[in-house]
């Protein structure tokens, strides 16, 4: 489920239909997070493709949270993809990442969709060997990652990466559980999800 407390960005022109491995990506997410969903366990509340009504509310979006559009080419002006590319590809700094490594950053939207982006980037940044924080990836980012490509090889960095932030995930998400024990009804799910190494199939070196 997206993070409440990240702000909704403004709306713009009406959204392109995603391709490649960007649609690959999200239709990963959409297998994950499924549709109408409302557990009164989800500290999140009721959500649609995994979207909060409070992230559709803060994007514009007044409906009913049980139709709440996936894509906006039925006419729609707001819907999932666009919360998603706006909020969990784009401002966490992923769009680039796609074009080098789109492995990685499904990967990475997967998780920030789940928790937020400030999680999955400290752990990018570390896998890198660059100072760990939160904020969105830049250039001296990916191209530290990429001096790791150069190093290990574009396979192997990938796999590197993506084990080194499988274990950060499912560390997060047991030490959430400990903290709170009631959220231990989605251990399996939140286990599952984080050794998942490759949620939307894309392989490591792939260009979808």
């Amino acid at each position: 489920m997206p993070d409440p407390a990240q702000p909704a960005q403004p709306q713009g022109k009406r959204l392109a239909k995603p391709a490649g491995a960007l649609a690959l990506i999200l239709a990963g997410v959409y297998a994950v997070e499924g549709g109408y969903v409302d557990n009164p366990k989800d500290p999140g509340g009721a959500t649609r493709y995994g979207v909060t009504e409070q992230v559709a509310r803060q994007h514009g979006y007044s409906g009913d949270m049980k139709v709440f559009p996936r894509s906006c080419d039925v006419g729609a002006k707001v819907c999932a993809d666009q919360v998603y590319i706006a909020d969990y590809v784009d401002r966490p700094g992923y769009m680039p990442l796609i074009g080098i490594e789109p492995a990685v950053a499904d990967k990475l939207v997967n998780i920030a969709v789940n928790m937020g982006p400030a999680r999955p980037n400290r752990w990018f940044r570390e896998s890198a060997g660059v100072p760990a924080s939160g904020l969105p990836l830049g250039a001296p980012d990916l191209a530290a990652y990429q001096m790791k490509q150069a190093r290990q090889g574009v396979t192997p960095a990938c796999e590197a990466t993506l084990r080194y932030i499988a274990v950060k995930q499912e560390g997060e998400y047991l030490r959430l559980i400990r903290g709170n024990p009631s959220l231990a009804t989605f251990r399996n799910g939140w286990v599952k999800r984080a050794r998942n190494l490759h949620p939307s199939g894309i392989a490591c070196g792939a260009r979808p």
